[in-house]
């Protein structure tokens, strides 16, 4: 670490975008020396270093240097021994490109000849995914190959205290007692899961219902909080307008300022500008048949749908969130997008959030594929330019406050990288950059 950054570091007043570029030097720092310290591994090994220094083993030699457990030591020869006749896996470990982890995973498969294969494959992608695909490949398959689709095992290891143990077991016998059948590991412990959850949930409905008051000139909204309006900003509501419970307006027979019960899709001029919530007044006079139907921003069929489609979880490569995950309009739904399954697609709250405050884009490929980038237009887990990419989302949000649709906002940044004066202007710079392709914000849109 430089004296600058220390410095920053002491001052406690370091930037995301420091701290992500040393993160990123030290992973390619780390699997650079995890590349030179395997090769050292095996060339210790094979010379008997631990003989000559009078240990009792390899094992216990390596012990001493690094604590590795014999199991994770042989590993490590393994994957050494495996680079050596891979040296496009070898020269992507050394360099950063691939972290050791990801490079185990892969030696257990590729070949020489389907060595370039399967780098091209991994790129962009994270561990878990690949462990998905290598976990049903052979040694020599390529990625086009057909999965082994045979039943994986997974091991579960618990550190409990003894009378966490005890209980345990006694659930393990209840449930057991409970089937009228001899239950082994798998079913018992998936009936336990099972009772702890509940079952599953009415997937028709909306994983959760806001109130809100939006305003329909600034877009701002306020969400009711413990008897509290908490201002939120027009992401915010984008993202409920998403996907929600729908409850409406209440109507309000006597003069004085209107509340929004949950976000509106389609806000318009009978929403509060601005004003404050309904006194507990106002609503005594409110009767009970004005009170609105609640219904869903999506139609249940449709939601169940997208949810039978997208596998119950966020649709994001690499994302495996499946709770409380947000179904999301592509084309949103104030600008005209509809609740048809080629618009709507099963997102996480971080990366719904993510989308909406323009940090990534979404679109969906003529396959159905979900292509996902960052704003500064890198492919989603690529090596992104953390500058560009702050620059970019500061200046898709102040277009959007300005009026101007988030389609049209999205296709204007997309055009700026083709000028390298643009790709180094400053916040104003970019910010007139895409001005010039837009249209003023009272012209018609």
């Amino acid at each position: 670490m430089n004296a600058l950054e220390l410095g920053t570091l002491e001052d406690e007043s370091i930037s995301w975008q420091v701290a992500h570029e040393a993160l990123s030097r030290l992973a390619r720092a780390r699997a650079a020396a995890d590349a030179e310290e395997g090769r050292w591994l095996l060339a210790a090994e094979r010379a008997a270093v631990h003989v000559h220094l009078g240990y009792g083993s390899f094992n216990e030699y390596i012990e001493r240097l690094f604590g590795y457990q014999p199991r994770s030591l042989q590993e490590r020869l393994r994957v050494a021994e495996a680079l050596e006749g891979l040296p496009g896996l070898a020269r992507a470990l050394s360099s950063g490109e691939l972290s050791w982890s990801a490079t185990r995973e892969l030696t257990r498969v590729v070949v020489r000849d389907t060595e370039q294969e399967w780098l091209e494959f991994a790129r962009g992608k994270t561990l878990r995914q690949l462990e998905q695909v290598l976990a049903h490949r052979h040694s020599g398959d390529t990625p086009a190959s057909p999965p082994d689709l045979s039943a994986r095992r997974h091991t579960l290891r618990f550190d409990v205290a003894a009378e966490t143990l005890a209980l345990f077991r006694e659930a393990l016998s209840e449930l057991r007692r409970r089937a009228g059948a001899q239950l082994d590991d798998d079913a018992a412990l998936l009936e336990l899961a099972r009772c702890v959850l509940g079952g599953p949930n009415d997937e028709g409905r909306a994983s959760y219902q806001v109130v809100l008051n939006v305003c329909p000139d600034c877009g701002n909204g306020r969400q009711q909080a413990a008897g509290e309006l908490v201002p939120v900003c027009p992401e915010v509501v984008r993202m409920a307008q998403c996907d929600a419970q729908h409850i409406g307006l209440i109507a309000d027979p006597i003069p004085g300022p209107r509340s929004a019960l949950a976000n509106d899709p389609e806000p318009d001029e009978r929403t509060s500008t601005c004003d404050p919530a309904m006194t507990a007044q106002d609503s005594a006079h409110v009767s009970a048949h004005v009170l609105p139907r609640a219904m869903q921003s999506i139609p249940p069929a449709v939601r169940r749908a997208i949810f039978l489609r997208d596998q119950h979880r966020c649709q994001v490569p690499g994302c495996s969130n499946s709770s409380w995950v947000d179904v999301h309009h592509i084309e949103l739904r104030s600008e005209g997008g509809r609740h048809s399954l080629q618009n709507l697609v099963c997102l996480c709250g971080a990366h719904h959030r993510a989308v909406h405050h323009g940090r990534l884009a979404l679109e969906r490929a003529g396959s159905g594929a979900i292509r996902v980038q960052h704003a500064e237009g890198t492919q989603y887990g690529g090596d992104v330019r953390p500058q560009q990419l702050e620059l970019r989302v500061k200046v898709f949000s102040a277009l959007r406050r300005l009026g101007f649709r988030e389609a049209q906002v999205r296709a204007a940044l997309e055009q700026l990288p083709d000028e390298p004066a643009v790709a180094q202007a400053s916040f104003d710079g970019m910010l007139r950059a895409a001005l010039a392709r837009l249209c003023p914000p009272g012209a018609p849109r």
